[in-house]
């Protein structure tokens, strides 16, 4: 991933749109999937999981913020789900910063900046089975979708 994120040919090369995040499928390592993602200046994921997949990202340009949940959540058969006071985790991702992750790893990814893309790469093995989105209101967090590899691909 960091010799990607390094690749300055390749993150220019990446389509910015000002709306919308862009993104481009690139072939990951011993079967991962890997993206390259840009993200206009105010956007973000919401709150979401990639089920079975591990993971990992690391910021090329700009700075993201990452707001998770430090809890396990049960991984089928629920649609709301009350969280505890202490599970928020709060981490800023400058140019050259990245982050691993588990299985089941809630979270939502965020480009806060006013003015200024910011273009990550991203990893999952396996391929990404499915993403899980989900809404918070306070402590409650309801699975809204599932999505499947067809809806982004």
């Amino acid at each position: 991933m960091r010799r990607t994120a390094a690749d300055a040919e390749l993150i220019a090369s990446l389509p910015l749109d000002p709306e919308g995040r862009t993104w481009v499928r690139l072939d990951g390592p011993g079967g991962s999937e890997a993206w390259l993602i840009g993200w206009p200046p105010g956007t973000g994921t919401g709150w979401h999981d990639h089920a079975d997949s591990v993971g990992a990202f690391l910021t090329a340009s700009g700075e993201l913020k990452e707001n998770s949940l430090a809890a396990r959540l049960p991984t089928d058969g629920w649609k709301t789900l009350e969280l505890t006071d202490d599970v928020d985790r709060e981490r800023r991702l400058p140019s050259g910063q990245g982050r691993a992750f588990g299985r089941h790893h809630v979270h939502e990814v965020l480009n806060e900046s006013l003015d200024r893309h910011a273009v990550s790469v991203h990893a999952y093995y396996p391929p990404l089975p499915q993403i899980r989105r989900y809404s918070r209101s306070g402590s409650i967090l309801r699975l809204e979708q599932v999505e499947r590899p067809e809806d982004w691909q």
